[in-house]
């Protein structure tokens, strides 16, 4: 199709965007240890998140059409689960497991934007796998689905540290879920940190989903609806907000069937009010490569902005260091002088030195005062440039202009980076090869993100089953 034929494309263009002018410079300036195109130029994802037996693997075997993952009233699963389309065995009936791929693969292969987790260790990488299946539901995105949240359960226990996987993840996932039970609308130690502070510092509000699930177990409309309050004051308390966030209710038809003893079976006759719930969930979902070409446009956009404004530090510390230099190189040159000629005078006016001509004079003075030269570019200046990069590192805000919140943000993100960079290099670096990066990356910022929005401006006015115009339509 026409419209999709378009998101490709697209997609194409902004990554070979990263990879040409952004990733050069990130790599260059420590900014980022892998290229950033890595981290884009895979398949849109969505990120699962839950409390323990919150119904998380149920609820993607659902979406799946088939007993995917392992399900259980405890926590069964504590690995992350890329679940991934398999498009060789698409023509099978049968949605199952095709390919299974360890942490150590994952982590390796350049096709899969997974580089950046090595830095989480050896205990991670052992619960971390993918998963191949053959369903349709998978054909535009990748699920990920990921251990339960508990409450007692600490770093070393786990062996990596639970709340940086997650942000990695959420970084680069294009939508995430955040799942409840109606057993637990409660939240545990892990979900409220995350909630509270892992999710809004590594992705946007608008991209996380709250659901409700299991909404089945509930045995009555009223039971419900105490379940959704309860849910509803947590979140309010957890992310501050005086507007409750939207929530989601679903189950799954396949996990209630005989699951229910029927002499205690509850009444569940309101479920057929909320079956338009599952739809929208399930539609919100599909989005996700819609969502897509919003991350990456922010992506391309906020990487943009960061690195821009590092080497306009760095650009601002060199032209500052050229001026100092400058400015006590004219001052030796002028004391050098002085003293030159205060060397002349002096043997001019000693007897010792009466037989001496007044040519070797002057030359002795300028001896005098090129030896003076010498040690005050050597020594005296390189003193004062020593102390210059130290109180440039020590007042390192004082290298660019934050006048409003978003340069200071971005200066935040980037001021640790710039002082490493600094210290590392001494500060001997070219302005001309910075100022070029700058703008470059500056283009891509101006015109480039620009250019995107206004893409996706036109993306948004394709329908989905709109074609490609044809030379008969124009007839």
């Amino acid at each position: 199709m026409y419209r999709e034929n378009y998101i490709n494309s697209l997609r194409a263009e902004m990554v070979e965007m990263v990879a040409d002018y952004l990733t050069p410079v990130a790599l260059r300036y420590g900014y980022s240890d892998v290229p950033l195109e890595s981290n884009i130029k895979w398949r849109p994802q969505v990120l699962v998140l839950g409390n323990y037996s919150s119904g998380k693997s149920t609820l993607i075997n659902e979406f799946l059409g088939a007993n995917i993952q392992a399900t259980g009233q405890a926590p069964t699963d504590d690995s992350f689960t890329i679940i991934t389309y398999d498009d060789s065995e698409s023509d099978s009936s049968t949605v199952r497991v095709t390919e299974q791929r360890d942490g150590k693969f994952l982590l390796n292969d350049p096709e899969y934007p997974f580089e950046t987790l090595k830095k989480h260790g050896e205990r991670f990488a052992s619960h971390f796998r993918l998963k191949k299946v053959n369903a349709p539901f998978l054909e535009n995105l990748a699920v990920i689905d990921t251990p339960g949240m508990l409450d007692s359960i600490t770093e070393r226990d786990r062996g990596y540290n639970y709340q940086e996987v997650i942000g990695d993840f959420a970084q680069i996932a294009d939508l995430v879920l955040v799942v409840f039970d109606a057993h637990k609308a409660g939240t545990l130690r892990e979900a409220y940190v995350s909630i509270r502070e892992t999710l809004p510092s590594r992705t946007f509000e608008d991209r996380i989903l709250f659901v409700l699930n299991r909404i089945d177990e509930c045995v009555s409309l009223d039971d419900l609806l105490r379940v959704y309050g309860t849910l509803c004051w947590n979140l309010s308390q957890i992310t501050g907000r005086k507007d409750i966030p939207m929530i989601r209710l679903t189950y799954s038809p396949h996990a209630r069937q005989g699951s229910t003893n029927a002499s205690e079976a509850p009444d569940t006759s309101y479920l057929r009010y909320l079956e338009n719930q599952r739809e929208e969930l399930k539609k919100a979902i599909f989005q996700a490569p819609r969502y897509r070409l919003d991350h990456l446009a922010t992506f391309v956009e906020t990487h943009g902005e960061r690195l821009s404004h590092l080497l306009e530090a760095l650009i601002s510390y060199r032209r500052g260091i050229r001026r100092f230099r400058i400015k006590y190189a004219l001052a030796g040159f002028f004391f050098s002088l002085l003293c030159g000629g205060a060397g002349a005078f002096t043997m001019m006016t000693t007897s010792e030195f009466a037989g001496m001509s007044q040519p070797m004079l002057l030359g002795a003075g300028g001896v005098v005062g090129l030896a003076v030269l010498f040690l005050w570019m050597t020594l005296v200046l390189r003193y004062f440039a020593s102390a210059f990069h130290r109180n440039c590192l020590r007042d390192l805000d004082q290298l660019t202009p934050l006048e409003n919140q978003t340069r200071r943000d971005t200066w935040q993100a980037v001021r640790d980076l710039t002082h490493i960079y600094l210290k590392k290099t001494a500060g001997r670096f070219s302005l001309r090869e910075v100022k070029q990066e700058y703008a470059a990356v500056r283009r891509v910022c101006d015109k480039g993100a620009r250019e995107i929005r206004e893409a996706l401006n036109e993306l948004s006015a394709i329908s989905e089953d709109e074609q490609k115009p044809s030379d008969d339509s124009t007839k």
